[in-house]
């Protein structure tokens, strides 16, 4: 059974940072494309960074230079680190992993393309 557990999430200031966690179990990271997407309320649920098994990534245009996603195999969690948080980064957080066979090198950037999802962290940037 693959398990996805984030952790990290809390309330921030503008401007401040957090780093999320997401650690897996039952289903190595580091043969799977992994991602990060978010939902705020009232939203769709959308991308906010993807990694390919190779380590190439994808960061959307809104976080691009200030949200950075990257893997700890021996770990086998999954990061994203945010900096410079706005209040419309405020949100549900979800880690997600294919389960199906995925390309070396490419990226999966829908929410489609994803098998195993975590129970989501809270992140809320207050103005």
């Amino acid at each position: 059974q693959v398990q996805l557990i984030e952790s990290g999430g809390g309330s921030v200031q503008a401007g401040g940072s957090l780093r999320l966690s997401c650690a897996a179990s039952g289903r190595t990271l580091s043969t799977s494309a992994v991602g990060w997407f978010r939902q705020a309320i009232g939203k769709q649920r959308e991308l906010v960074a993807v990694m390919s098994i190779a380590g190439i990534t994808y960061h959307a245009d809104s976080v691009k230079g200030r949200f950075i996603i990257s893997r700890d195999n021996a770990a086998n969690t999954v990061f994203l680190e945010m900096n410079s948080l706005k209040p419309e980064d405020t949100a549900i957080y979800y880690c997600t992993a294919r389960s199906a066979s995925s390309a070396t090198f490419s990226l999966y950037t829908r929410a489609i393309d994803y098998d195993y999802w975590g129970q989501g962290t809270q992140v809320t940037v207050s103005s």
